[in-house]
């Protein structure tokens, strides 16, 4: 046990916070992550040696956080401290795998009807810290009051394909959903984001909250810190820890020097420079997630220069992705191939990888009759490598005879803006399965559509796979999508960042195959103190 108290350590007020991530308006807050391998500070991997765990101890972990507006509600959470403590004390039906592909948490088994539009969701032997069982009564009212729409809680558009009324408990551990419409993906809903399972009736989180997590509440003080004790009746075994402390730490070097002073075992974010410059000296463990931020630019495919899918190809062939990476990123990632999802289920990883080719761009814009090509490109310092990429690319642009005026825009306002407004963006998304990003992104209806890529065909197949009961054949319709996204579409995605996280020595059983936000991200129920 650390017995200094979280109070004495002296982090700065919030500058920049811990979002979740950053595409597009509230749906698009979707986290920052995809599915990949990853690295780690030391040759040895001392995160995973001594490979047997032992109990006890007390980790604290440094987190960018929200202030005195911080809640517990699991609901409400928007920022990457939300979720981690949300991890803590509650459970989802079901959460991302390494491929963010749906797996079981609170559900044991769900099994659809051949209409693929009422799914049945068997729930496991579980309990409430309060030694409630979980039912299915509380899985319906944590939906309903999700759904509610006086509320503005942040699963609510992941829910909309389930007609809450209609849904219903069978048996006190098995629900019905009845949905809206044939959703061969439902699994994916269950597993949303903020889509976490609490006791019917609660409604104040701050003070007591009760949940199905691995760790009980002790105490919590916004802005400052969460204390959590280990929930020895946990359905998915007892944490190793005795102890679990959320510390904030607004400024990426707060957090960096809080854990090199071991003020903190845990340090969540921290930067390149950061990484490099104490990866492999022995001090700290360096846990790198690679292929966690999709990094690119949206071209808006309904206006000029862009309605012209031989500009959208042009651009493509002007970017020189390994320069946008060791330039933007600072090396700390890997080149994309403009589509989404790079090492999750449903990637197409057998498509060729593009290359830069300034002689094919020169000639796309001179047959679009753009061979003198004005474009202004928004960017912000929104998020990390943003401006950097946008100069990079100003510059790659040049060669192909393409002008390129860069506009920085608020960071307050900049993912409302860039929505609707302009023709040339820097973008970036996180972790969410690709029938996710299409339903949200790439549908004439999507809420959060910043290409505007519109069409009544490409609508047809996602309802096509939608409505495809065997696997296999729902891939081969998701990988047409996206073999038309890759020709044509209006997302150029440049590279994967690595999401980075420092460890004291000591600590082990950190999942390193686990992009944020994902299941085993966070998941400090395994990890414990050698």
């Amino acid at each position: 046990m650390h017995d200094q108290p979280v109070d004495n350590l002296r982090f700065p007020g919030l500058r920049r916070r811990g979002f979740l991530a950053a595409a597009g308006g509230a749906a698009g807050l979707g986290a920052l992550a995809l599915a990949g391998c990853a690295g780690s500070g030391s040759a040895a991997d001392p995160a995973k040696a001594d490979g047997k765990p032992k109990r006890g101890g007390r980790l604290r972990a440094a987190f960018a956080g929200g202030g005195a507006s911080e809640t517990l509600d699991p609901h409400l959470a928007n920022l990457f401290a939300d979720a981690a403590r949300a991890k803590a004390l509650f459970d989802k039906l079901a959460d991302y795998g390494p491929d963010l592909s749906a797996q079981p948490r609170l559900a044991s088994a769900w099994e659809p009807n051949a209409g693929l539009d009422r799914w049945k969701v068997t729930l496991r032997e579980a309990v409430f810290h309060d030694g409630k069982p979980v039912t299915a009564q509380d899985v319906l009212h944590s939906y309903r009051r999700i759904g509610d729409p006086a509320k503005a809680f942040r699963a609510k558009a992941s829910l909309e394909p389930v007609d809450l009324k209609a849904s219903r408990a069978l048996d006190a551990r098995t629900v019905e959903f009845v949905l809206k419409r044939p959703t061969a993906e439902f699994p994916n809903v269950l597993a949303a984001f903020g889509a976490y399972i609490v006791p019917s009736g609660a409604q104040d989180f701050d003070k007591k909250p009760v949940g199905s997590g691995p760790f009980r509440f002790v105490s919590f003080t916004p802005g400052k810190s969460a204390v959590f004790r280990r929930n020895d009746a946990y359905w998915d075994d007892a944490p190793h820890l005795d102890e679990l402390e959320f510390v904030v730490a607004n400024e990426e070097s707060a957090r960096a020097n809080a854990l090199l002073g071991g003020q903190v075992e845990y340090a969540h974010e921290l930067n390149p420079a950061t990484a490099r410059a104490h990866e492999d000296k022995g001090q700290i463990q360096i846990v790198r997630l690679r292929n966690s931020a999709m990094q690119g630019f949206v071209m808006k495919t309904d206006r000029p220069p862009f309605d012209d899918k031989r500009v959208r190809e042009a651009f493509f062939l002007i970017a020189d992705r390994k320069e946008l990476v060791d330039g933007a990123l600072s090396g700390a990632g890997e080149i994309g191939n403009d589509l989404f999802g790079k090492g999750y289920e449903y990637y197409p990883g057998n498509l060729p990888q593009r290359e830069q080719d300034l002689d094919r761009a020169r000639k796309l814009l001179r047959q679009a009759g753009a061979d003198k090509l004005k474009v202004t490109l928004d960017t912000s310092p929104v998020a990390a490598g943003f401006t950097e990429a946008a100069a990079i690319f100003r510059d790659q642009a040049a060669q192909a005879g393409v002008t390129i005026e860069i506009r920085t825009g608020s960071k307050d306002s900049y993912w409302k803006d860039i929505l609707d407004s302009g023709t040339f963006a820097s973008y970036r998304s996180g972790a969410m399965p690709i029938e996710s990003h299409i339903s949200q992104r790439l549908l004439t209806g999507s809420t959060t559509n910043a290409t505007h890529w519109k069409h009544k065909d490409f609508d047809a197949l996602y309802q096509q796979a939608q409505s495809t009961k065997d696997k296999k054949d729902r891939a081969a319709v998701y990988a047409r999508m996206q073999r038309r996204l890759h020709s044509e579409g209006g997302f150029l995605i440049w590279g994967f960042a690595d999401w980075i996280l420092g460890t004291a020595r000591n600590v082990r059983g950190v999942e390193q195959k686990a992009p944020a936000n994902s299941l085993d991200w966070a998941r400090f129920d395994k990890v414990w103190l050698a």
